[in-house]
């Protein structure tokens, strides 16, 4: 193990760095790849082409640039932007084998609502994946209007595009690295978990990855209709015609000044509203050529059917931002709060029954929880409810691990120990300053169960609907941790 680890890809060599180098968990990171050409110029909102290829040994030891182009500030996961044209770039982190090692895979897809997200996160470092002998890519992709928004002459779903350009990109290269391109898990967070479940409904993907890990899961599914009228709306904020002539003509920055306007700009409570009426403003297009149906009807049809999936969520992933209510708000009776969304009389009682210990801790609760059920919870019951009818196999979980800053089991605080990094960067900002290690022993084992041998280690949701293994709570294995959701279905 001396000297910089090298590496000859299809387009052309690279050199990583070791870490932990004379270890047993010594392994070599090769980051800032480009698995596609800067989509810049002519190339800017077309679908990603191959780079150009090089002769010289490319140094490949500092992430690559990002389409996140501003800190968002805030966020619950440190995700670093990276300036640059290059932003369509992989990460990978490997064992210290010899080619031809055919170990398997896991490729990480980030999250952040289809608008921000960075590969370049510390948290989405895969060295503890290597130390159990599983290679881990992290791949970036085009974000808001950019990668999902509709315009007339351009090809949709570009951020999809991107996703299905890294994915060739480890099958034609992943070997060098020691990995096996026959046994390729994909796996994502938030809206990096819609990216698995709309990969794994997607016909022209099915030949790329084997298995599946969504996590917290966002599904887009956004109407081409709701789409265009989206991007004709931008269009007249930005004073030009809405076609790829008229998006070339204007500047990256201001379409990203002005892409929250487009679709409301909402925050706090008003984020919290606009997803339950409108949806995610930005992602996969149901546009009927790449993407040609909502995930989960054409998961319920057989796609993917032959592919293993671990999906599930935390009991709380968007309850804190309800807590910043103001006061008079969380005073005022659930029942009131919830009967403009929830107009049906009949569901909204046999809900509200349904989550009685919610309900008791306010109205802000109860408002939490019902979004993380209309967004993520009724999601992973519909999702395994479809993969039962067509025979697949599918294993849920749920985080009720409750975190001792936030209050609540809440989105994000699960990745950390799916990864086994709990002394990184910012965790106990969201996990405190003594997570348990033993929670991240058995999530992170679970994960690499199922990307090494394609299952997690406990029974699948078809051997009694509703089965899911418990993290954080008692008993470990029920039936009931999604029963609360099933008056939304």
């Amino acid at each position: 193990m001396t000297g910089a680890p090298i590496v000859h890809t299809a387009s052309g060599p690279v050199r990583g760095s070791w870490r932990d180098a004379g270890t047993p968990n010594a392994s070599a990171a090769y980051l800032g790849i480009p698995f596609a050409a800067a989509p810049v110029g002519e190339l800017r909102f077309a679908a990603p082409v191959p780079p150009e290829p090089w002769t010289e040994v490319r140094d490949a030891t500092s992430y690559g640039a990002t389409a996140l182009r501003r800190d968002p500030g805030g966020t619950l996961i440190p995700e670093p932007p990276i300036p640059g044209d290059a932003i369509l770039n992989v990460n990978v982190f490997t064992p210290a084998v010899d080619d031809g090692a055919k170990l398997p895979v896991l490729v990480w897809i980030h999250g952040g609502g289809y608008t921000e997200g960075s590969p370049a996160s510390p948290w989405y470092d895969g060295s503890r994946f290597n130390r159990d002998s599983v290679v881990t890519v992290s791949l970036s992709y085009r974000l808001g209007f950019d990668g999902f928004g509709y315009i007339d002459g351009a090809p949709h779903n570009r951020g999809v595009l991107d996703w299905i350009a890294g994915l060739e990109w480890v099958q034609r290269n992943i070997a060098a690295f020691g990995g096996d391109p026959g046994r390729v898990t994909i796996g994502g967070q938030s809206a990096g978990g819609g990216a698995v479940l709309t990969l794994l409904s997607m016909p022209a993907a099915q030949h790329l990855f084997h298995g599946a890990l969504a996590l917290s899961a966002a599904l887009a599914d956004i109407p081409a209709d709701v789409a265009k009228e989206r991007g004709e709306r931008l269009a007249g904020i930005l004073e030009i015609e809405p076609t790829l002539a008229g998006f070339r003509s204007v500047s990256e920055s201001r379409i990203l000044k002005n892409q929250p306007k487009a679709v409301g700009g909402r925050k706090g409570l008003g984020l919290l509203s606009g997803l339950i009426d409108d949806g995610l403003p930005w992602g996969p297009i149901v546009d009927g050529e790449l993407v040609l149906r909502p995930a989960a009807d054409a998961l319920r049809d057989g796609i993917g059917a032959d592919k293993p999936l671990v999906l599930g969520a935390t009991d709380d992933e968007f309850t804190m931002v309800a807590d910043r209510a103001p006061r008079a708000l969380r005073v005022v009776p659930s029942t009131a709060l919830l009967r403009g969304v929830l107009r049906d009389r009949g569901v909204r009682r046999a809900y509200l029954r349904a989550n009685r210990p919610q309900r008791a801790k306010g109205s802000a609760a109860m408002v939490g929880r019902f979004v993380t059920d209309h967004v993520f919870r009724s999601l992973v019951v519909r999702v395994a409810e479809a993969r039962r009818e067509a025979d697949a196999e599918t294993w849920v979980y749920a985080l009720t691990w409750v975190s001792p800053t936030k209050g609540w089991a809440c989105h994000c605080l699960d990745v950390p120990f799916w990864f086994d990094g709990l002394d990184r960067e910012r965790v106990s900002d969201l996990a405190g300053p003594n997570p348990p290690q033993s929670l991240a022993d058995d999530m992170h084992g679970a994960a690499v169960s199922f990307v090494t041998g394609g299952a997690p280690g406990w029974p699948a949701w078809r051997t009694e609907p509703g089965t899911a293994r418990v993290f954080g709570g008692h008993p470990q294995i029920t039936t009931t941790a999604y029963d609360n959701t099933l008056a939304l279905l």
